[in-house]
């Protein structure tokens, strides 16, 4: 069975042009259809996004029957976090505080899935959607967090888990934590001549840093990956979305 998955920082909605445009990024998921996307810089409520429930309002435009909300800052009004859009359904869903001292709030969305095989014998799979912070040390004392978290933790070797989003780590200092700490392979990885590279994300006009990641672990096979093209990627936010498809055995 093969799931596609899509990892979108959407920066509110709002794109470089700082146009408020949130039928850009539907179209641009449509155009990849993912059967589950990871988005991050959600807003609900906040008069910047007109006080849309963003998460909801990509849900019905895009015919996502399962949708989850982790808030991680509070605003003045409303809130902003990650977000989680399914095909298949949602049926636990934990926001894990990353958060380190007095910095802005972060954190990582936990969502358990139930995937329908072939067989018709459901198929659970972990997914964690986060958003880590702006300097180097703050992210790796984030990984560490997360990597000791119950939702992390207790989940076994073999289990499928996918774990997307915005990472910030252009050198790629966490990689070597994920990989062989945790046991993860890098969807988000190419081979060069000097070894792994992640692809690029970031800035979306003309991607140099590979911000955004997807790792995986467990029962499935990595397909390919790449990053979207879509024209209006270029400035429907500050990221690119990344994609990914697997199969799941």
């Amino acid at each position: 069975m093969r799931l596609r998955f899509a990892t979108y920082n959407i920066h509110r909605a709002i794109g470089v042009d700082r146009r408020f445009r949130p039928d850009r990024i539907a179209e641009i998921l449509q155009d990849h259809s993912p059967d589950i996307a990871l988005l991050q810089e959600v807003d609900e409520g906040v008069p910047r996004s007109r006080e849309l429930h963003l998460a909801e309002d990509l849900a019905e435009r895009l015919g996502y029957p399962y949708w989850a909300v982790g808030h991680n800052v509070s605003l003045r009004k409303g809130w902003y976090g990650n977000a989680t859009l399914s095909r298949y359904p949602i049926k636990r869903e934990r926001n894990i505080d990353l958060t380190i001292g007095n910095r802005k709030r972060r954190g990582c969305q936990h969502t358990s899935i139930l995937v329908e095989k072939v067989t018709g014998h459901p198929h659970r799979l972990e997914v964690f959607n986060l958003h880590l912070g702006l300097s180097a040390r703050e992210r790796e004392r984030q990984a560490g967090l997360l990597a000791h978290s119950r939702e992390m933790a207790d989940l076994e070797p073999r289990t499928a888990c996918i774990l997307g989003g915005d990472f910030n780590d252009w050198r790629s200092l966490l990689r070597a934590f994920f990989v062989e700490g945790l046991r993860f392979d890098c969807a988000s990885d190419h081979q060069t001549q000097r070894g792994p590279r992640a692809i690029k994300t970031y800035p979306s006009i003309s991607p140099r840093g590979g911000l955004d990641r997807i790792y995986y672990r467990g029962n499935l096979r990595l397909l390919w990956a790449y990053r979207c093209r879509h024209v209006a990627a270029r400035v429907a936010s500050d990221h690119r979305p990344l994609i990914a498809e697997f199969e799941l055995h």
